[in-house]
């Protein structure tokens, strides 16, 4: 009696039309030889991507989608579900659930995605969190200036890579800022249809303002317990009144006594959100009051900024969170002992990009492994706090952090952007 090979895991990959994931997570799941299945929004899309089955799922409506993928599920068993960015978050655990596949709560799932949810759920938890309010846009701004302190934030509720982010110092400040956000919302609504959600388009946010160093934090929760697997110093400053990242530095020049806290910080709000499962990547400010969560999703770090991170021997982030999503053994997860960093290239100013000098130089700087121009010559750019794309992304490895913030540093300056 011949023995039957066992089946591959299957692994469903939840990736939205304009995700920059596709690429590294199908390399992952083709090196851990698993099947894939595909799910975006568009045919034309998923049909090119995958290399066996495809879904298409309308990513705002979790209910409808859930069904679709249990339908599927029923004929070809989902060992696991894996959503590569926020758009995708709450149907990953949806049809988790649907499936009995480990999982967040729902619950948690929604507070990652509401900037608004987020800060409650942490208050009535216990975890301190800065003043909030959350407002409409069709309220008297005036009346609202009276009852917050300044400095503040203002924020859109489920908008991500600080897309909407603007500080005020002030009232004058703060009516232009709702202002210019409410504008921003309405354009992405259309953009989105007439279908989205009316409560995260009609209301913003607004917090005060927290001074300090800002950091991210990526770890992967299991069983509950939080594991760093890095911490990235953000060298430039992100005071406002717009907080456009640029670079990413590990490992962290922080003291081991500092970087303990914002471990704790961000396992403590995990753990407050009910978050239990995957990856989360957590955004974080300290200051002589100790460490502040200032978000958290419960996702891997965005863009391709995960090229950075590299476990044991070369595993990739993707590879590292497919395996865990199927039970697979994970050997290490401790980061490679070189130094790493992303640049993410900032917008100068709105137009058309008309061409890109200096690759060639940029490329060549010691250091340098990687710079990726992702807006194509011709498309259109805009920069914070409206846009939600970066020009490109410039990746280095050195031997400490101060060689790879030098080489990023001087990459950039070899570019020359051409914006008409």
């Amino acid at each position: 009696m011949s023995v039957q090979p066992s089946e591959k895991p299957r692994v469903l990959l939840l990736l939205p039309t304009r995700t920059y994931r596709a690429t590294d997570f199908l390399n992952a799941a083709q090196k851990l030889d698993v099947e894939v299945v595909i799910a975006s929004e568009e045919p034309a899309t998923t049909a090119d991507l995958s290399p066996t089955d495809t879904l298409v799922l309308d990513f705002r409506d979790p209910t409808t989608a859930t069904h679709i993928i249990t339908k599927f599920a029923s004929t070809k068993p989902i060992a696991a579900i894996v959503g590569v960015d926020d758009d995708t978050t709450i149907l990953a655990t949806t049809a988790s659930v649907a499936l009995g596949l480990p999982h967040n709560p729902i619950s948690s799932a929604k507070a990652t995605r509401d900037k608004y949810l987020l800060r409650k759920t942490m208050s009535e938890q216990g975890i301190p969190v800065p003043k909030y309010k959350r407002f409409s846009i069709h309220d008297d701004i005036t009346k609202i200036s009276t009852q917050i302190d300044f400095p503040c934030v203002i924020k859109p509720l489920s908008l991500s890579a600080s897309r909407g982010v603007i500080r005020a110092d002030n009232p004058i400040q703060l009516t232009e800022a709702v202002t210019r956000i409410t504008k921003l919302l309405h354009s992405v609504k259309e953009a989105k249809g007439t279908d989205t959600n009316k409560e995260t388009f009609q209301h913003l946010i607004v917090e005060k303002y927290i001074p300090g160093i800002e950091v991210a934090l990526e770890g992967i929760l299991i069983s509950g317990e939080l594991k760093t697997l890095a911490l990235f110093d953000k060298p430039d400053p992100l005071e406002g009144p717009y907080f456009e990242e640029t670079l990413y530095i590990t490992p962290s020049r922080l003291s081991a006594e500092i970087q303990d806290e914002l471990h704790c910080a961000t396992a403590q709000a995990s753990a407050a959100l009910g978050l239990r499962h995957g990856p989360v990547h957590a955004e974080l400010r300290y200051n002589e009051k100790g460490a502040h969560l200032i978000e958290i999703a419960a996702r891997t770090i965005g863009g391709l900024c995960s090229r950075t991170l590299r476990f044991g021997t070369g595993m990739s982030l993707e590879e590292l969170v497919i395996r865990h999503a199927i039970g697979q053994p994970i050997d290490t997860l401790n980061r490679e002992n070189q130094a790493a960093g992303v640049m993410m290239i900032p917008v100068p100013k709105a137009g058309i990009l008309g061409d890109v000098r200096g690759k060639k130089e940029a490329r060549a700087v010691n250091g340098i492994e990687e710079v990726n121009i992702t807006i194509p010559i011709g498309g259109k750019v805009v920069p914070l706090p409206e846009g939600d794309k970066y020009l490109g992304f410039i990746f280095a490895r050195a031997e400490i952090p101060e060689k790879v913030e030098a080489a990023l540093r001087e990459a950039h300056q070899n570019l020359e952007f051409v914006v008409l």
